[in-house]
């Protein structure tokens, strides 16, 4: 069953009554898989999640922070009005889907109004900007996991290379 946000647990609360062994429409897969796979599962009721954020919630409402994942992605909301300013993601493409609400993504070519149900392409480079309509906007962003700082160990220096003590 979902959380009071719309998530589910890992816990199997997956809504179309299949388990971590079943094929389509439920039926249970040959041998169920190897110990360890990967298991397709529901994971957010985007539908529950965004009727029940509070009409003064702004930002993420959800994240994707499956450990070993490939994609980050994100459910953000922004209140009636409220905009994020114009910027460039120079390094990764990103899919954006309208799930409630209205407003209007800026570009270089002008405005375009968004509506619930639409899918959006931003290629990296691009400069864009979002402002949310009347009702506020709720939407899904999904690319590529940009990975984090990682703590790495210097190469060993030669001692002609040593700092003086």
């Amino acid at each position: 069953m979902p959380d009071a946000h719309g998530a589910y647990g890992d816990a199997g609360g997956d809504p179309s009554g299949t388990t971590p062994s079943s094929g389509a429409g439920g039926t249970p897969l040959p041998g169920g898989g190897p110990p360890g796979a990967a298991v397709p599962r529901v994971l957010c009721d985007t539908r529950a999640l965004t009727a029940e954020a509070p009409a003064t919630a702004a930002g993420a409402l959800w994240k994707l922070d499956e450990s070993g994942r490939q994609l980050d992605a994100n459910v953000v909301h922004l209140r009636p009005g409220q905009c994020v300013d114009t910027h460039a993601e120079p390094d990764l493409d990103v899919l954006l889907h309208v799930l409630t609400g209205d407003g209007t993504l800026g570009t270089v070519d002008g405005a375009r109004q968004l509506a619930e149900g639409v899918l959006l392409w931003l290629p990296r480079g691009s400069a864009r900007s979002l402002t949310a309509g009347r009702d506020g906007l709720s939407y899904l962003t999904v690319h590529p996991r940009r990975l984090g700082m990682q703590i790495r160990h210097r190469p060993e220096r030669a001692a002609s290379e040593q700092p003086p003590p």
